[in-house]
């Protein structure tokens, strides 16, 4: 038996240690924030609940140490304090303001230290700041590409607020795939290898596919264990099982849109692959990838319609992170985001920047072409995954930022207009972002709505985010000022309370924004300079 076993969790950790490459910058001390109090107090809030009902408001929202205790309706005169809640240690005029649960980002890395090649890394505050600038308090890290101890050290510091970071779930890549490091051989060593990952603390596993008996043994093992599931269907795995066949061995979660076109096959079970194509051609990777809902079902045909329905049954859930694919169909509007020119870390934009071994680094032969099959193949994917929620299919959102011009925070406001765009209601891409993402870490009744006995995760609006998501954005988004004719910048977001811990996301992007310039001054802090830590 390899030691797979003893390892669980760190081994790409150890990897790229071995290959010299630096791991991230942990947080260790939180200088932003102010709470929790004991006793915090949200007054006349128009409130949007998460569960898909429509605002309501005005409410008074109580909390006690980091948890919802009372919503109180407000009736006739604001300014009236009869029958309204007793002051708290802290209160937020919420009047004319909207208050909505906190966001789960369902797809996400605590950075990317691929960047390394690059330059300096970005420090993991950089990457949590941008998260609860942009209104996520809990995220599902799928992969745990720091390694595992890194992962659950964060995890505990974010559960005692000890950190200015959103809740942390940690979710280990799975070391059994063909393209990737590949320590799992025998059905027998993936079991032994998620026990010991469950010992570990893990609250999940990323797979990315496997030799059929494995996945299928660490499915049922993963089940037995109690340990969630998402797998990006890797394209050397995906046709021997295909996102249907890993719904029915117990997977949790399908990510992205990998696995499923395969599913909805017809006349085919290999995808029809240019015959020059090479996997490790990253614009073969992503070019041809565009073409695959076309050689599909047709939207409403006998096989889509039964394909829809089995995933149904089987309860399945999608994070089809529509936004990191999002440069495919527009690459000039990704690269000149409003964004990138104060929130873009230098090392990370140069990683975007066409090169060949980059992951995702694909441009220097994207054509009009190119967009227009991936145009399509959007409308196609968006199809399924609306008619799926529309069926009573979960679906969640997921940002999967740090690659592809895509950046932590404004890659998961994106994801919301993409859901909007796929044809969700704003109120059920509200509930896709929160009470179906707390639904799909197990976390249901803790988090994801704004009910009494849940968690303090909430955010306060100072513009109705259901009228344009746009809004959410840390830059804002260019309106028309009436009184003088002339063109201002609107922000939406005005706190992001997670725990009760209140954070000002002014202040939390000011932060970013400075160490973003020092990156391009190339002016590196010292805490953030290359170290010489060893990969946990």
């Amino acid at each position: 038996m390899s030691d797979a076993p003893i390892l669980a969790g760190n081994e790409l950790a150890a990897e790229r240690a071995r290959a010299g490459q630096p791991p991230l910058v942990p947080s260790t001390s939180r200088d932003r924030g102010i709470g929790p109090h004991k006793r915090l107090v949200l007054r006349a809030a128009t409130v949007i609940d998460g569960t898909g009902a429509p605002p309501i408001g005005p409410t008074d929202i109580v909390v006690e140490n980091g948890r919802i205790v009372q919503l109180k309706k407000v009736t006739g005169n604001l300014a009236n304090t009869a029958n309204r809640p007793a002051p708290g240690d802290h209160e937020i005029d919420c009047r004319g303001k909207w208050v909505t649960p906190g966001f789960v980002d369902c797809h996400a890395h605590a950075g990317v230290a691929y960047h390394a090649a690059n330059g300096w890394v970005p420090p993991v505050e950089y990457v949590y700041k941008l998260w609860l600038a942009h209104g996520v308090t809990t995220v599902r890290e799928m992969g745990s590409f720091n390694g595992l101890d890194w992962m659950l050290d964060q995890k505990k510091r974010a559960a005692a607020n000890e950190i200015a970071a959103p809740r942390l779930l940690a979710y280990s890549y799975f070391p059994a795939v063909n393209d990737m490091l590949k320590l799992i051989h025998t059905p027998e060593e993936g079991r032994a290898w998620l026990r010991k990952l469950k010992e570990r603390g893990a609250d999940g596993v990323k797979f990315f596919g496997a030799p059929p008996a494995i996945m299928e043994a660490a499915l049922d093992e993963c089940a037995k264990l109690g340990l969630k599931s998402g797998c990006h269907h890797a394209q050397m795995a995906v046709t021997r099982m295909n996102a249907l066949t890993t719904a029915g061995w117990g997977l949790t979660s399908a990510e992205h849109y990998y696995g499923l076109p395969e599913a909805l096959f017809e006349d085919r079970v290999v995808q029809n692959f240019p015959l020059d194509y090479d996997y490790n051609d990253e614009y073969f990777r992503f070019s041809v990838s565009g073409q695959m809902f076309r050689q599909g079902a047709e939207p409403g045909s006998k096989k889509w319609n039964e394909t829809l329905e089995r995933f149904l049954e089987l309860g399945f859930t999608f994070v089809p992170t529509f936004t990191i694919y999002d440069a495919n169909r527009d690459l000039m509007r990704a690269r000149q985001a409003d964004w990138h020119k104060e929130y873009t870390w230098k090392s990370m934009w140069d990683y975007f920047t066409p090169q060949r071994g980059g992951h995702g680094s694909y441009w220097y032969r994207w054509s009009t072409q190119n967009e227009i099959e991936w145009k399509e193949n959007y409308r196609l994917w968006m199809a399924f995954i609306n008619e799926y929620k529309n069926r009573g299919g979960r679906v969640c959102a997921g940002s999967d930022s740090g690659f592809i011009y895509q950046i932590f925070g404004f890659g998961y406001i994106r994801e919301l207009e993409l859901l909007q765009e796929a044809g969700f209601h704003p109120l059920e891409v509200v509930r896709a972002a929160t009470s179906q993402g707390a639904a799909l870490c197990g976390l249901e009744d803790e988090i994801g709505t704004v009910e009494v006995g849940k968690r303090a995760d909430l955010l306060v609006h100072d513009h109705n985010p259901l009228t344009d998501f746009k809004l959410l954005y840390g830059t804002g988004a260019l309106r028309l000022d009436e009184a003088t004719n002339g063109a201002t910048w609107h922000r939406g977001l005005k706190y992001t309370i997670k725990d009760g811990v209140i954070y000002d996301t002014a202040e939390l992007l000011a932060d970013v924004r400075d160490l973003v310039k020092a990156t391009w001054d190339e002016a590196v802090p010292a805490k953030y300079a290359k170290t010489d830590q060893a990969a946990p």
